[in-house]
């Protein structure tokens, strides 16, 4: 996969369009008229307080939660049609490789390669592309060891490994970097770097933009559901210097503030 050229990238259709969306969780609106647009090749953050609804647009996209209005399209398609699913590679929030099941490294990560074998059987070729993930995330000489013996970071490594074991066109990973220690922080900016490079479209939900800072093009910050900021990523990221951030606050006299990172 080749970057595209600028020009190139906007004659096409984006890779995600997510206009008006509404969405609630329970009786409670979680997304209240987003739009996002992430075309070819872009590598697009998306930031926000906990509870801003980051997760659910990004489930949306993925079609994990429906909608109550709006309209989501992946490369062009309606996502009620959208088939093409090996074109997409997903790292959920928070869960571990194995799921409780016993599994070694490479048998998880095969598995993300199952969308492009034929028949069920893995060809030269996949099994190369797998050992090439497993490398690609630093965890060459742990193919065999069971997920179970890992740490969580490297559970993190081996998702993202599955993720694109495939070859996704777009990448779209929910809180990468949460929990992971610096190590496998330096580890996965270095896989983001690689699949940029090859053109790999991306969109991150983020806590903070960390070791990542360097490969975000756009930030898109929430707040209460609702898109405040598109554009340049803001230089600081505690929840009291994004864009839309309210500078007053109701908190009662006997109240500590609360200052610091997105919590």
């Amino acid at each position: 996969m080749a970057a595209p050229a600028g020009a190139a990238a906007e004659t096409e259709p984006p890779v995600i369009s997510v206009r008006g969306a509404r969405a609630t969780l329970g009786a409670r609106p979680v997304l209240r008229g987003v739009d996002l647009t992430v075309r070819r090749g872009e590598v697009v953050a998306l930031l926000g307080a906990n509870g801003s609804g980051k997760s659910t647009a990004v489930r949306s996209v993925i079609g994990q939660v429906p909608l109550a209005a709006g309209e989501i399209r992946l490369f062009g398609d309606p996502l009620r049609r959208f088939r093409q699913w090996s074109r997409l590679g997903y790292v959920p929030q928070r869960t571990t490789a194995a799921s409780g099941v016993p599994a070694t490294v490479r048998e998880v990560v095969s598995a993300g390669r199952l969308s492009r074998t034929r028949l069920g059987w893995a060809s030269r070729a996949d099994k190369e592309a797998v050992q090439r993930v497993i490398d690609l995330v630093g965890l060459g000489d742990r193919a065999r060891d069971s997920v179970s013996a890992l740490s969580g970071g490297q559970h993190q490594r081996v998702l993202i490994a599955r993720a694109l074991a495939a070859q996704p066109d777009l990448l779209i990973m929910d809180e990468p970097m949460a929990g992971v220690d610096l190590a496998s922080q330096e580890i996965l900016a270095h896989t983001l770097r690689e699949q940029v490079a090859h053109g790999t479209t991306v969109l991150l939900v983020l806590h903070e933009l960390g070791p990542l800072e360097p490969l975000i093009d756009r930030a898109v910050v929430l707040r209460d559901g609702c898109v405040v900021h598109d554009g340049p990523p803001p230089e600081a990221v505690g929840q009291h210097a994004l864009p839309g951030h309210d500078h007053v606050h109701p908190h009662a006299a006997d109240e500590p503030l609360r200052t610091g990172l997105l919590t």
